[in-house]
Formats: structure tokens, C-alpha cells, sequence
């Protein structure tokens, strides 16, 4: 059914919910296409955006085969329920197939190959590990000859598989294992068993976890296919990495689900230049229909001029950080194709919301909630979010969720307080609105969360490892405005008495301590105080407005124009230069009055 109005969702949960969602686990989604679209093609890789001749194309029957030969080399390897496969790798298709193959045999642990090895290290016995996946040495990205010798220093004693490189890896290739598995492997557990585990950050010591079941990821993978109108005609561009649940679930496994082509650009997603540079162009070759992209990288795709035919092209899909309207509105204008948005979060397998696609574009909303969910908006009780405190249309609150894309909690229970409310409901951090017809609006955050691009990363990761350097006093990290990547990490530190260390030193003094490498703040400020709430907390939002003025200068001393330093959201410029000073800031996710100075 065509899904465009609240009413739609209503009438979709009239039905059984065993109808609406037959295929409940990610395996059964796939075992089911793989037996009713055989050989059309599942996954189409590209090697080489230049060279058609170099696409790698995966059939639904070969996926559903390689899945289940993973999932029987990985049980020879005791990767049993209770028992992980940790992921280190691109998205590519044997990235796709250990991902998948993980989940029938115990459950996966996708993980990024950019931590620090100390940390992945503690992920991988945070999540029982067996064994692991890593991306082999290739002329493009090549962690196996540092990664892995790190991995086995810091006392790795698992089997390493490699995959993609140009040898196989000390323990073998997974593909080339997988030719030898033999008996088949049947899932153990229901549709509510452990799927995965899904790092969203932690300090060092501490790995934070997500429990996702195998409903939450397939219900999730399901509903975006609703919502997005996905059917077997549809090629989708997703560039996102299998580490990040947009592209594990909402781009990946809904296309799936409804038998449509999977297109990966590379192991570089869409960061690959030699793909989005000649998008266009990729789009008639290929009949692409819909893309993903994160607005940052659709912003940039803006900026290729079209010189081939989009016709097939139905939808851009968004999502991973705000969407400023500005930037639908050029897109949209450029292409004629229309754009939507969705909000998530690693909790609830990356779906809260999404906006239909056959209803039209709302400025500033994420759209409706998933089918069979529910999404209220929270009063307060004491600062914390209150479930007894509905609010109503209109009313600004606590964005919270339930529902079967909701996870149990995290792998550390302790870690569940503030998030995972008793009655199963999910305090997404983020402060909204529902309107009189069930749209969602994101209005601002009530959690510290900075989201750079479609990275999550934790403040209190900055300001734990600040807090270790001997002449720090306090320290508080926050999100700053920026065209490209929606927010950049910058911090802000008070000084203990007598000591100087300058913003170079500070910057010098983190890089070895915090293992995120994108996580490293921008900018570091010192003050001599912080700003703090009458019980004596730091009062962020100051905070957050210096790194406004700070974004907002910078730009403007891009577009070489002076601003006013006392700024907030007015910029007053020359009127021969308001143009230039509009290009700068028009990226960056605020509401700005640019206006042309007398």
C-alpha cells in the first residue's frame, strides 16, 4: 500500500502484525529473496566508477548461498549464540555477507578500523568476540598491515580473516573459506535473539554497546521500504559504510526486502570522487533510482553539473544530521527530484522517523513514525525526560520512542539509565514537536550528542581524555556549526592556577588519547570560567553559542568580510559582499539573518 498520511500507517496496523511483517529476522528477509528473485541482481559493486567493465554483480541466490557459508564457517570457528563476529572492513559485498552470516551463526559486531587498537581490542571482549573480518591490504585502504600486527600486540589471539585484499590474510579469505563450507546452519533463537552488537562510543575501558534484536533490524528494514516505496524496479545508491545502521538496515536491508539492486561505489562510499564526480552520469548507465546520501555529500552533489539523463531517478533519501531547507530546495529545483528525510539512531536500528515519499516535503520535519511504533514528546520531571508527561501537538518536549526498532538496552546495563526508560521507551536525546498530523520536528538536543556527518561521538570521550592532562581544570565538548559535516567537535577548558598550555598543546596532548580520530576537537577554547546552572552543572548551551560566533566568523573571514564580534544570529555584511557571505554560511545547519549592512 502507498503510505503518505498518518492514516496510512493507521490502516497498515488495522492488519495483524504477523501479516504486515512476515520475513522477521534479516535472514529470513534474505533466504526469502534469494528463493524468489534468484539470479537478478542483489548487489552491484563497483570496482572502478570509470570502468563498467570492472562491476562486481551479486544474485539474490549467491548472496543467500555466500551468507549461509559464512555462517557455517564462522560456527567451525565457534562463533556460537552468545558468541560475535567483530567487523572491521568497507562496505563491499563480503562485507554485506559477513555482516549477515554473523547474525545466523551467533551475532555481529561491526566496528571501526579507525579506533585505536587498545580499543578495539576491549570491544572485542565487551562482545564475546570469536573471531573477526578485517579488510585486507589493497592499493586503495590497507589496515591489515597495521591494524592486524597492532591487534595481535595488544594480546588478539582470535582467528583474523581477511577479505577484499590482494592475498589472503594470515587465517585464510573469507571468500575462499566459504567455497568449503558445507552442511548448512540453522539460526538458533527467535526473531527476539541478540542480531548484533553496535558500537556508539565510550571512553576507553568502557565500550557502550547497542543490542540489537534480529526484529529490530529486520522491522526497521521493512518500514523504510514502506515509507520509501521500494519495489524490485528500484536501484539504490548506498555509500554509507555497514558500520553505520543507514547502511546496514535503513538503505541496505529494506532494498533487499524488496528486491531491488543494491549499488556500493567503492570502498570509499561517497567519499569516492571518482563516483559522485560523475554521478550523473552513473545514474542513466546504471538506471539508478534513488540515492542516500547524508546532507553534506548531497550539498556536494549539487555542485556537479548534469550532463546525462536522470530520468529513472525518483527520490533522494537524507538523513545522518539536520537538513536545512535551503539545501532540499536547491536540490530539488536542480533535479526535479524530490527530497526526503528521516531520523534515527544506533538504538533503534537506525528508524524513529520518515518522511514518505509520495507525500510532500514538509520543511523541517523528519516525517511519521515507524509502523507498529510510537513516538511522544516528553515533559520533565527533575531534568529527566517523564513518560507520565505527555505532551501534545505543538508542545515542545523529549523526543522518546517504543516499538519493535526499539533495542533492549546496551550490552552494560548501567549504561541503560536516562535512555532506555521502564515500559520500553527510548529517550532519543533529541528535543521536538508532533503536529496535528503526526509529523515529527527536531527543535534542538537535550543530549550532548555531537554529530559529526553521520558519526556520533560522544562529548564526555573529549572531555574524560582533557581531564587527564595535569593543568586542566574542567572541561566541556560541544558541537560547532559547519557547511560540510552539519557539526564539528570543539572543546572548552578552564585552567588550573598558574598553569598556560596553549590550544596546540592541548590538541597535541589528546591525539594519543582518544581513539576516535574524528572525534578530536576542532578548536580549543580556554575560559576562565564556566558557565553553570544553578545547581552547579555546566551550562552547555553557552557554550554552544561561542561555537556558533566561532563557525559564523570563521566563514565570514572565508568570504573576507568583517562581522561584528558580538554576533548571535543576525549578520549585518557590506551589500557587494552579502552574496559571498550567504555561500559561506548557507551549508551550515542554523537560522541566520543575513542582512546587507548601510
Amino acid at each position: 500500500m502507498t503510505i503518505r498520511t498518518m492514516a496510512d500507517i493507521d490502516a497498515l496496523e488495522a492488519r495483524p502484525f504477523a501479516e504486515v511483517y512476515p520475513l522477521r529476522t534479516p535472514w529470513d528477509i534474505i533466504r526469502a529473496a534469494g528463493e524468489s528473485h534468484g539470479e537478478k541482481p542483489a548487489i552491484r559493486y563497483l570496482h572502478d566508477a570509470a570502468d563498467p567493465s570492472r562491476d562486481e554483480v551479486v544474485s539474490y541466490a549467491d548472496l543467500a548461498a555466500r551468507c549461509m557459508g559464512a555462517a557455517r564457517l564462522f560456527r567451525d570457528l565457534g562463533v556460537v549464540p552468545g558468541r560475535s563476529v567483530a567487523i572491521l572492513a568497507q562496505h563491499t559485498p563480503m562485507a554485506q555477507v559477513a555482516l549477515w552470516g554473523a547474525q545466523i551463526a551467533g551475532h555481529a559486531c561491526p566496528i571501526n578500523p579507525m579506533l585505536k587498537p587498545a580499543h578495539v581490542a576491549s570491544l572485542l571482549e565487551a562482545a564475546g568476540a570469536s573471531a573477526l573480518v578485517v579488510t585486507g591490504s589493497n592499493p586503495e585502504i590497507d589496515y591489515w598491515s597495521t591494524l592486524v600486527p597492532a591487534l595481535r600486540a595488544e594480546g588478539v589471539t582470535l582467528p583474523i580473516l581477511s577479505i577484499d585484499g590482494d592475498s589472503a590474510g594470515s587465517d585464510g579469505d573469507l571468500a575462499a573459506l566459504i567455497d568449503g563450507a558445507s552442511e548448512p546452519v540453522t539460526p538458533e533463537g527467535d526473531e527476539h535473539a541478540l542480531a548484533a552488537y553496535y558500537h556508539t562510543g565510550g571512553t576507553t575501558g568502557t565500550p557502550k554497546l547497542v543490542q540489537h534484536s534480529r526484529l529490530n533490524e529486520a522491522h526497521v528494514g521493512r518500514s523504510c521500504a514502506l515509507l520509501h516505496d521500494l519495489g524490485p524496479d528500484d536501484v539504490v545508491v548506498n555509500g554509507f559504510p555497514l558500520l553505520h545502521v543507514a547502511g546496514a538496515f535503513v538503505y541496505g536491508l529494506s532494498t533487499i526486502s524488496a528486491g531491488g539492486t543494491l549499488v556500493i561505489p567503492g570502498r570509499l562510499g561517497m567519499r569516492n570522487r571518482a563516483f559522485t564526480g560523475t554521478i550523473w552520469r552513473q545514474v542513466e548507465r546504471l538506471g539508478i533510482t534513488i540515492i542516500g546520501a547524508v546532507p553534506t555529500i548531497l550539498a556536494g552533489l549539487n555542485g556537479v553539473p548534469i550532463d546525462a539523463d536522470i530520468s529513472t531517478l525518483r527520490w533522494f533519501l537524507t538523513g545522518g544530521s539536520p537538513l536545512p531547507t535551503e539545501l532540499a530546495e536547491v536540490t530539488e529545483r536542480k533535479t526535479g527530484k524530490g527530497v526526503r528525510n528521516i531520523l534515527g539512531m544506533t538504538e533503534c536500528a537506525g528508524a524513529i522517523a520518515v518522511e514518505p515519499v509520495h507525500a510532500p516535503r514538509t520543511p523541517l520535519s523528519c516525517g511519521l513514525r515507524m509502523p507498529f511504533s510510537e513516538v511522544a514528546i516528553l515533559g520533565e520531571t527533575e531534568g529527566d525526560a517523564d513518560p507520565e508527561k505527555r505532551l501534545g501537538p505543538g508542545e515542545t518536549g523529549i523526543i522518546a520512542l517504543r516499538g519493535p526498532n526499539v533495542s533492549a538496552g546496551y550490552s552494560e546495563p548501567s549504561r541503560d539509565v536516562g535512555t532506555f526508560l521502564p515500559g520500553g521507551w527510548l529517550v532519543s536525546g533529541d528535543l521536538g514537536q508532533l503536529d496535528d498530523q503526526g509529523r515529527l520536528y527536531v527543535t534542538g538536543r537535550k543530549k550532548d550528542i555531537i554529530i559529526r556527518g553521520a558519526h556520533n561521538i560522544d562529548p564526555q570521550m573529549i572531555e574524560d581524555a582533557l581531564m587527564a592532562h595535569p593543568d586542566v581544570e574542567t572541561a566541556a565538548a560541544v558541537g560547532m556549526p559547519d557547511a560540510y559535516a552539519g557539526e564539528l567537535p570543539v572543546a572548552f577548558v578552564t585552567l588550573r592556577a598558574g598553569a598556560a598550555p596553549d590550544e596546540p598543546a592541548l590538541l597535541d596532548f589528546l591525539r594519543d588519547r582518544i581513539e576516535d580520530p574524528v572525534a578530536v576537537p576542532k578548536r580549543i577554547g580556554v575560559v576562565e570560567e564556566m558557565p553553570l546552572t544553578p545547581v552547579g552543572k555546566i551550562f552547555k548551551p553557552t557554550l554552544r553559542r561561542e561555537a556558533i560566533r566561532w563557525a559564523i566568523l570563521a566563514a565570514a573571514e572565508d568570504a573576507e568580510v568583517e562581522v561584528a564580534e558580538s554576533l548571535e544570529t543576525r549578520v549585518s555584511v557590506p551589500a557587494d559582499r552579502l552574496d559571498a557571505v550567504k555561500q559561506a554560511l548557507s551549508g551550515m545547519p542554523l537560522t541566520l539573518d543575513i542582512v546587507a549592512r548601510a
